[in-house]
């Protein structure tokens, strides 16, 4: 099993967004340092608390300060963005990388984004889905033919002109297109589907109690046999809360303060009454009130010292059947040592005893 990070990213809103992304930066760096394999950095445009509009930016930053680490986009939110000027800046974000670079896409969007974008809903996923087929396309190019008809967009591109050396050129450095990964944030996504028809890697949110995620792998399962393809769970990538501490009583002492606080404040108020509480649940017939941080810290959230904490990662291995990676959600504590000490618990004195688990 494989550790990353998956950065929201999740910071309180009190908090200057400079000093936002300095401490981002900072977690990029050390997560480098100690050994995680990679980090997915996330994209909202309205959300307070999840303040990174340009994802991209941090990649770039963060590439030119880190040495292996590979870094993804988790995710590009697709309908929200014209797929030409996209498909060209992932591309050249790829060449910087020289292989380090990863893209995770998403087909939905929170309902502020999309408001905010003038985007109609009930539409929005057919736009991101054919925004898709373009990138692809286009980076798939053959001389700078390419010719895209569709119900949201309309691409007649330039041929290359030999002489001039105008016209459409851009690839990735990554041929035919970087690593994709395709996340998925409720019980039965459709999402899952496309990734394993397509042989792409899935990406299972951390909300889903684990009562929920071997459904996930049904339904990439589904998806790769349909297309004739054979699914291999070291692709999935399953992403958890995670705060380790040096003992038990500090872990969760600490859980609640930050967890917690991230949970009641920024999550809970938005999520009651929605398919996001229901997919926290083991028992489906459970009180939305009983969703609470106890409840979290005990069923959902993986909380302790190492060795509790390796004990918890083996048990959610075991209850969903296996699968390959592990991202740990980056948190945002108004003492940045606690969650450098975290991480760096996770990767030293974890990551090694849970190598075997595949």
């Amino acid at each position: 099993m494989f550790l990353g990070l998956f950065m929201m990213p999740l910071h309180p809103s009190y908090r200057p967004v400079a000093d936002c992304y300095d401490r981002d930066i900072d977690q990029l760096v050390l997560a480098d340092k100690v050994g995680f394999s990679e980090a997915w950095l996330g994209e909202h445009f309205t959300e307070k608390w999840e303040n990174a509009p340009a994802p991209d930016l941090l990649i770039a930053k963060a590439l030119a300060l880190t040495e292996n680490i590979k870094l993804g986009s988790g995710v590009t939110l697709l309908g929200m963005h014209e797929p030409v000027y996209l498909a060209h800046r992932l591309a050249m974000l790829d060449h910087m990388a020289r292989g380090r670079f990863q893209w995770g896409i998403g087909l939905g969007g929170i309902p502020t984004d999309m408001m905010l974008m003038g985007l109609d809903p009930s539409t929005a996923r057919g736009r991101a889905a054919e925004a898709l087929d373009l990138i692809l396309g286009l980076w798939e190019h053959d001389n700078g033919e390419f010719s895209f008809q569709g119900e949201h967009f309309n691409i007649e591109a330039p041929k290359l002109d030999p002489v001039t050396e105008r016209g459409l050129h851009m690839k990735p450095y990554q041929l035919p297109h970087p690593p994709i990964a395709l996340a998925a944030s409720t019980p039965k996504s459709n999402s899952l589907k496309i990734a394993g028809a397509r042989g792409w890697s899935p990406m299972s949110s951390a909300i889903l109690s684990a009562t929920n995620l071997p459904g996930h792998w049904d339904t990439v399962v589904e998806g790769a046999e349909s297309a004739g393809k054979t699914a291999n769970r070291s692709d999935w990538r399953i992403a958890r809360d995670i705060f380790v501490g040096p003992t038990p009583a500090i872990a969760r002492e600490r859980a609640r303060a930050v967890l917690g606080r991230n949970y009641e404040v920024h999550q809970e108020p938005s999520r009651l009454g929605t398919i996001q509480i229901q997919s926290c649940k083991l028992d489906p017939e459970m009180p939305d009130e009983d969703v609470d941080v106890d409840y979290l810290m005990e069923n959902v959230w993986i909380v302790g010292d190492p060795a509790e904490v390796e004990d918890k990662i083996r048990a959610l291995h075991s209850a969903v059947g296996g699968f390959g990676g592990l991202l740990s959600i980056t948190v945002d504590s108004d003492d940045a040592s606690w969650d450098h000490e975290s991480l760096t618990l996770l990767a030293e004195k974890v990551g090694p005893r849970i190598e075997d688990l595949h």
